[in-house]
């Protein structure tokens, strides 16, 4: 099992970057919020779903990611540099927590989902889960409960019950500026 860290420092790809991050409490949303700004990269990521083939780093690009509190999973929304949204990342996880220095973490159960731009909605990575398992890796209570998570995010999505998507691009649009978190939180 990956641990993953929303600042995403070792990332080779990306030569300058910004990272932000506000815990928040509200009635919409509780848990971390990152923003992580790409500035200079090495070359761009581009990643195939279906038939399309879709960029989602270069320089400009931003990704919003959401830690929920006392979930098993996060959600990482990517912008463009105009910050139209790209896609919706979701992992399944599971744990997640902070290192001492602020930076969120989460212990990845290789199952994703994927909802593109255009609401195409995409399971990612059962060959990861299998052989993570297979390997012992992972316990069978780890691999049930990725397959639980990943079952909840796509039956929500399907019922149009899945805030992320709209939470996001308010997110977005409200609580950053210039790639850095507005002052009046």
């Amino acid at each position: 099992m990956k641990r993953k860290f929303g600042d995403r420092a070792n990332w080779r790809r990306i030569t300058r970057r910004g990272f932000a991050c506000r815990y928040m409490e509200s009635r919409e949303f509780s848990g971390y919020i990152t923003l992580y700004t790409i500035y200079g990269l090495k070359e761009p990521l581009w990643k195939s779903y279906g038939r399309h083939t879709y960029r989602i780093a270069d320089k400009g690009y931003s990704w919003l990611q959401y830690y929920p509190k006392d979930s098993h999973y996060i959600v990482t929304a990517m912008f463009d540099e105009r910050q139209n949204i790209i896609q919706w990342y979701i992992d399944t996880c599971k744990v997640q927590g902070v290192t001492d220095q602020g930076v969120p973490w989460f212990d990845d159960l290789y199952l994703d989902v994927v909802v593109l731009w255009n609401g195409e909605v995409f399971l990612l990575d059962e060959d990861e889960l299998e052989e993570a398992l297979e390997r012992g890796d992972i316990s069978d209570s780890d691999y049930n409960l990725a397959w639980n998570t990943a079952r909840r995010i796509m039956q929500s999505i399907d019922a149009h019950a899945f805030p992320f998507f709209t939470l996001s691009l308010k997110h977005r649009s409200e609580l950053f500026h210039h790639g850095e978190f507005r002052r009046k939180f």
